[in-house]
């Protein structure tokens, strides 16, 4: 018995467990139209859901794999992960009829993967984990998760004083195109005290993925991360599964009693995709062109990140998701659909402003407008007394901006504003970091209390 149990190698465990999550029943059914994004299909059979997934085969035999969004009398109808060149009429449709699962483990980290996760940076075949997650596993029970409480420093001094973040808490990062959103996520990357990083590209330029991966992410950020990556030119399909990957994939290794930090850039560009997967479904469309599965799709993915549950059972510590979500909003209008929606759902944001951007100072976060909502819950007392006066300081010298450029404030006015004034270019200097640099929590008090002082 000892002398076969030696036997049992890793590679043996992996194939038991690809074995067990073969499915033993196929249905089988034939494209009858085309038609936009879709395919109709004719199938017999009843067994068949809203995302149960199919595959159809090229002639070079390879698969396409496809996803249920509707049904249309006798007809089901679907939606491919790749682009329809080929596809034939009486074309054979194999559905499965499992669920779809990955088996992540922590040999992931450091590789680059797209919304099927299959392995897109030629390091080879991903191993294969011995437990199967759902790639759209359910949301846990709001009462049976633990609290929000303990603050995790994400290496960002700005953040770190002003708007502290905690383990499990979700924020939003609102800013228009080139403000540095990316610049700032690979500084939270490289940065946050966490144990795995998931890192999701939804609707990325193709030519910037690599600048990203190899220069603003680096070697060093990679290296604790898992990176999803949908190009814009993808499918919908596609773009929208990548951002249900990272979830899913945040999911499995938070239930492992891991701090996890999920990263997702850009929630709109998920939206997007979803309006033209609902549109294509026969969904009406409601404001700016969005249907309404859009605003349910936002709640269900944002509302995955978070605390683990109170009582694990298979760990001595509650795993944590920390959802960091860019928005990219539109014309710099932070109250359109997509943004309000976020913000509604999220537990605070950081706005990047690009008048601040334009005036030289990164990250670009304008601290008056945004918030964290554990902030003051989760601050040493002197800490909420530093973060009180220099709020008070930097908002008034933004209300006393203009007459101050135009010389109408006179000196000895208002001793608050005059010491505004004298402290704004060291304020200026802390809400200025470059993104080799990192602080912790403590460093950055510290530095916030000698600029007020």
């Amino acid at each position: 018995m000892t002398q076969n149990a030696s036997l049992v190698t890793d590679d043996t465990l992996s194939l038991c467990a690809q074995i067990k999550n073969v499915s033993s029943k196929e249905i089988i059914g034939h494209v009858f139209s085309v038609q936009g994004l879709t395919i109709q299909i004719i199938v017999r059979y009843s067994d068949i859901g809203i995302g149960s997934r199919c595959y159809l085969l090229t002639d070079k035999k390879q698969k396409i794999w496809a996803e249920v969004i509707g049904f249309n009398a006798a007809y089901v109808i679907v939606m491919l992960f790749d682009h329809a060149y080929g596809i034939k009429p009486g074309q054979s449709v194999y559905f499965e009829s499992s669920q779809p699962t990955i088996h992540p483990n922590m040999e992931w980290c450091g590789r680059v993967l797209n919304g099927l996760a299959e392995p897109i940076d030629d390091l080879g075949a991903l191993p294969f984990g011995e437990y199967a997650q759902l790639l759209d596993p359910p949301s846990l029970p709001a009462t049976k998760r633990a609290r929000v409480k303990e603050r995790i420093s994400v290496g960002v001094k700005a953040i770190n004083t002003f708007l502290t973040c905690c383990k499990g808490q979700r924020m939003g990062i609102f800013a228009g195109s080139g403000v540095g959103k990316s610049t700032l996520l690979s500084m939270l990357a490289k940065n946050t005290d966490c144990d795995i990083c998931i890192l999701a590209l939804v609707g990325e330029r193709g030519k910037e993925v690599k600048d990203f991966l190899e220069e603003t992410l680096g070697e060093d950020g990679l290296k604790k991360s898992i990176v999803i990556v949908a190009t814009s030119d993808e499918p919908p399909l596609m773009r929208r599964q990548s951002a249900y990957l990272a979830l899913s994939l945040a999911d499995y290794y938070r239930n492992q009693g891991l701090s996890v930090l999920c990263l997702v850039d850009s929630v709109t560009r998920f939206a997007m995709a979803q309006r033209e997967i609902g549109l294509s479904a026969g969904e009406p469309p409601t404001t700016k062109g969005y249907t309404p599965s859009v605003f349910t799709q936002l709640a269900q993915l944002l509302e995955r990140a978070g605390p683990g549950l109170e009582d694990h059972p298979n760990s001595d510590k509650t795993g944590y998701v920390t959802g960091l979500f860019t928005v990219l909003v539109d014309g710099d209008d932070t109250n359109e659909p997509i943004s309000d929606a976020v913000r509604g759902i999220v537990d605070g944001h950081i706005i990047l402003d690009r008048k601040i951007a334009e005036q030289g100072r990164f990250p670009a976060i304008d601290i008056t407008k945004s918030i964290s909502r554990t902030v003051p819950g989760c601050h040493l007392e002197h800490e909420k007394e530093v973060v009180k006066q220099a709020r008070k300081y930097i908002a008034l010298y933004e209300d006393m901006q203009d007459m101050i450029r135009l010389g109408a404030y006179r000196k000895g006015s208002d001793a608050d504003v005059d010491k505004a004034i004298t402290l704004m270019k060291k304020l200026h200097s802390f809400l200025s970091q470059t993104s080799q640099e990192k602080f912790s929590i403590e460093a950055s008090f510290k530095f916030l209390q000698e600029c007020i002082n």
